[in-house]
């Protein structure tokens, strides 16, 4: 991947009348790259996707794509390109017109614009396709021709918002993996809005986690998992045990496949039992301590040893410890 940047949000804020909105963002994004913003509902990571493409107005800071400042240009004008959730196609379109309706936007000769159209159709899986309406296809291959145009625009930055969210699980799944080689042969730079950890686990170059309009933490799929940087991350991220110190108010994080329970012996905790249930190729055991229920992930050799109401001694592996939250 290269190094060079091709994305910068400078010290941007974007404020709603309410109150709500986004502050002193800053963000750079390689070209090449993936970056997913991360975050629950309401965090401002559309916001931020939106000023980019210019569908909103910026209160304060800069957004720059190849050192240029894009933030006076309209959304049409802007080097960008948005897919969303919705899809967005117009349904009194085949599939082709869908296709065409950008490139004539742009006033591209008529040999360019088909020779485009056959290369997004073909990228997509969906060759075939381009006499059909919205209508008569299905979710998955309606959001294969919303990235199909976006992608034949050639736009500098791509961005999607939620694009898979209205899809079932496995389709999802199979349009996150045709995403993901699609913007590696094409070498695309990706900015991908989720509110779904897993697809930004299995996606992202990089990911950016995002709490109340603010970023709380940056880094590789494995280093905020690894390494979360705040108790926040280290909750939304995986599965998490808290046990807080009543004392102090700081807590101890630890996920379920770094507690190992043993039924004697020295350890960080003991407890009883609560619950072992089959969760496919592991089992999920939960156990009642003084200091709340903390979960295990058990192999199904090891569950054969325990059942409800053992007493048992839990060992903490890996572990973080964090301050209370403000």
């Amino acid at each position: 991947m290269s190094e060079t940047a091709k994305l910068d949000i400078i010290n941007m804020t974007k404020l709603y009348d309410n109150g709500d909105g986004v502050r002193n963002i800053d963000l750079t994004v390689r070209k090449g790259e993936l970056v997913t913003l991360l975050g629950p509902s309401g965090c401002g990571k559309t916001t931020i996707l939106r000023t980019i493409g210019g569908f909103i107005e910026l209160t304060d800071g800069d957004i720059q794509i190849d050192g240029k400042s894009i933030v006076a240009l309209p959304p049409e004008k802007r080097p960008t390109s948005m897919v969303f959730q919705s899809y967005n196609l117009w349904p009194h379109m085949n599939v082709h017109d869908n296709l065409e309706f950008g490139l004539k936007l742009r006033k591209l000769p008529k040999e360019e614009r088909e020779r485009r159209i056959a290369e997004g159709l073909a990228l997509v899986n969906m060759t075939g396709f381009e006499k059909k309406y919205p209508g008569q296809m299905s979710g998955g291959q309606q959001q294969r021709i919303a990235i199909a145009r976006s992608l034949i625009l050639q736009p500098q930055v791509l961005l999607l918002d939620e694009p898979f969210s209205a899809l079932d699980a496995k389709i999802r799944m199979q349009m996150r993996e045709e995403l993901r080689k699609i913007q590696t042969d094409l070498n695309i730079t990706v900015v991908f809005v989720t509110h779904d950890q897993e697809e930004a686990m299995m996606l992202s170059d990089r990911i950016v986690v995002m709490s109340k309009g603010h970023i709380e933490q940056i880094g590789s799929p494995r280093e905020v998992y690894n390494h979360p940087a705040t108790n926040f991350v280290a909750g939304f991220i995986g599965e998490m045990n808290f046990l807080e110190d009543k004392d102090t108010g700081r807590l101890t994080a630890v996920r379920p496949e770094n507690v190992t329970v043993a039924h004697q012996g020295p350890g960080d905790i003991t407890g009883t039992v609560r619950t072992v249930m089959m969760m496919g190729h592991y089992l999920e055991m939960t156990v009642d301590t003084d200091k709340g229920i903390v979960k295990a992930y058990l192999t199904a050799q090891q569950a054969e040893d325990f059942k409800k109401g053992d007493d048992v001694t839990l060992v903490f592996g890996k572990k973080y410890e964090y301050g209370k939250e403000k």
